[in-house]
């Protein structure tokens, strides 16, 4: 197991959100629309996620919290060293089931089970979970969540719809955004060999960091046919033969000049902000193809993954995780996702 890296200096506290005054009418207005695509692409009366629809895989997981971590590190989740529960959902970025050939920008989501404190979502405030939201691109090609909204929506519809976005962010802006979106969303041979990373930071205790989850070790090239669901078969291969592991890493904030809350386009670079390893993420051997793993998939995919189901200390940052607050509400709300899981559940 990695040790923690030490960082040689307490980070800064001083990261600051920028909220515009009319930046929750706008969201509230996003997530009206990310419903009625929700709606248009139902089939036969069932709902699906707007994004992300498509599930790979559904998996048991557990997290452990290390011990030994610098001073900074040990706050929210991670103050006590500690192995929880969790469920782990990999899927593509995209509103629509396709070939897994086609590119796309692949997404792990953990959902942490047997977690205490009090929740932020109004409700919810003794529920026992904790979310973490990944893609495998450490950085998007959007500044903020209102140009993500604009080419997302845009997307639907593209012949129509892009050349607007084109007119109202300038085209040489839309190049770009869609050249950097070509650049991470290439066909890849399999997730388990995937550094996964959350652009948009979360608050840790009085800090501000950056989470991602780095393959524990290297793995073996994927096996899997390149078919439509090839690979969530390479995910079966893998777990029928051991588990897959990844270390959970922090960046901390250390200025707004190079380690930037609002800007998700921004690299956090690692020569300034080192990462520092607070807990491993283990997904066990388990039979993905069995009547349990079967059951453990459909349960997965029943689930809402959501950055504000999160403790009060690890509140979500930035104007996309903002603007996700608004749009993740409405698409649970539409698609009934199950009640949140206490640890109860016996497979």
């Amino acid at each position: 197991m990695n040790a923690p890296i030490a960082i040689a200096h307490r980070p800064s506290t001083e990261w600051r959100e920028l909220v515009d005054e009319d930046e929750g009418a706008r969201f509230e207005g996003y997530a009206k629309r990310f419903a009625e695509v929700q709606r248009a692409r139902a089939k036969a009366g069932k709902l699906d996620r707007a994004l992300h629809a498509k599930s790979h895989a559904g998996v048991l997981a557990e997290l452990e919290v290390l011990g030994d971590l610098p001073e900074h590190a040990r706050h929210g989740l991670f103050t006590t060293p500690r192995t929880y529960r969790a469920y782990v959902r990999f899927s593509p970025g995209n509103g629509v089931h396709q070939h897994d050939r086609r590119g796309d920008v692949r997404g792990l989501a953990v959902k942490v089970v047997g977690v205490d404190g009090r929740k932020l979502i109004p409700g919810m405030e003794d529920a026992r979970t904790q979310d973490f939201l990944l893609i495998q691109t450490r950085a998007t090609p959007f500044r903020d969540a209102h140009q993500f909204v604009d080419v997302a929506l845009a997307a639907v519809s593209p012949l129509t719809q892009l050349p607007r976005v084109g007119w109202k962010h300038g085209v040489g802006t839309l190049a770009g955004w869609l050249r950097a979106f070509v650049a991470g969303t290439k066909p890849i041979g399999s997730l388990a060999e995937l550094t996964f990373w959350a652009p948009p930071p979360i608050r840790l205790g009085p800090y501000a960091v950056r989470y991602s989850a780095r393959p524990h070790a290297p793995v073996a090239p994927s096996s899997a046919p390149k078919d439509r669901d090839g690979l969530g078969l390479d995910l079966a291969e893998r777990l029928a033969k051991g588990p897959i592991v990844y270390d959970l890493r922090l960046q901390f904030f250390v200025d707004e000049a190079r380690t930037p809350i609002e800007d998700h386009s921004a690299e956090w670079p690692d020569d300034v902000a080192p990462h520092v390893t607070v807990a491993t993420l283990r997904i066990p051997q388990q039979d993905l193809r069995s009547e349990r793993g079967r059951k453990i998939h459909e349960y997965v995919d029943t689930l809402s993954f959501d950055p504000w189901h999160a403790r009060e200390d690890m509140r979500p940052l930035g104007s996309m995780n903002r603007a996700r607050k608004a749009a993740y509400r409405e698409s649970v709300i539409a698609r009934s996702a199950a009640k949140e899981p206490d640890g109860s559940e016996a497979w």
